[in-house]
């Protein structure tokens, strides 16, 4: 287990990050729903969606706990080669603090630990903030490369949070 320590403890108390389960879905989704400019699918983002991920992926998807409150949250999975990380989030409340870091290294390390030597992750545009975190932490932003997307199921539909 990874343990994060905030720097300045009268201000927030130390955070736990472990691995997701399923029975943290209804917490994580409430999460989600809180962050501004957030897309959530219809289907993929579903109980049943996350279920399917997690099972696929058992190792590697962590949630950030603190005073029992799920804090932040991590989707992370890979296909053998390359891992990918999704709907990365800390509530706004508890951001600046090592939290986004801490799930990211730990994310990181169960990857490594499945012989995944490649990272990557999507952020919107728009998302300025996260755009500034990945920046901070070390990412490089791709300018090589365009990204497709083709839609197999149009009933899976992106609702953004506002």
């Amino acid at each position: 287990m990874n343990t994060g320590v905030i720097e300045n403890k009268t201000e927030q108390p130390d955070f736990e990050v472990r691995l997701m389960r399923i029975e943290d879905y209804e917490e994580v989704h409430a999460l989600w729903m809180t962050i501004k400019g957030f897309g959530v699918r219809s289907i993929d983002d579903s109980k049943e969606g996350v279920e399917r991920f997690l099972k696929r992926n058992p190792t590697t998807s962590v949630v950030a706990v603190m005073d029992g409150k799920i804090i932040g949250a991590i989707l992370c999975g890979h296909d053998g080669r390359r891992g990918c990380l999704y709907h990365v989030c800390v509530h706004e409340k508890y951001r600046m603090h090592g939290i986004g870091k801490a799930m990211v290294v730990f994310c990181m390390q169960a990857l490594k630990a499945e012989k995944i030597n490649k990272v990557s992750l999507i952020a919107f545009t728009k998302n300025d903030v996260g755009n500034a975190f990945w920046k901070t932490i070390g990412w490089t932003k791709r300018e090589d490369l365009n990204y497709y997307d083709f839609t197999l199921n149009e009933e899976n539909i992106t609702n953004f949070i506002s």
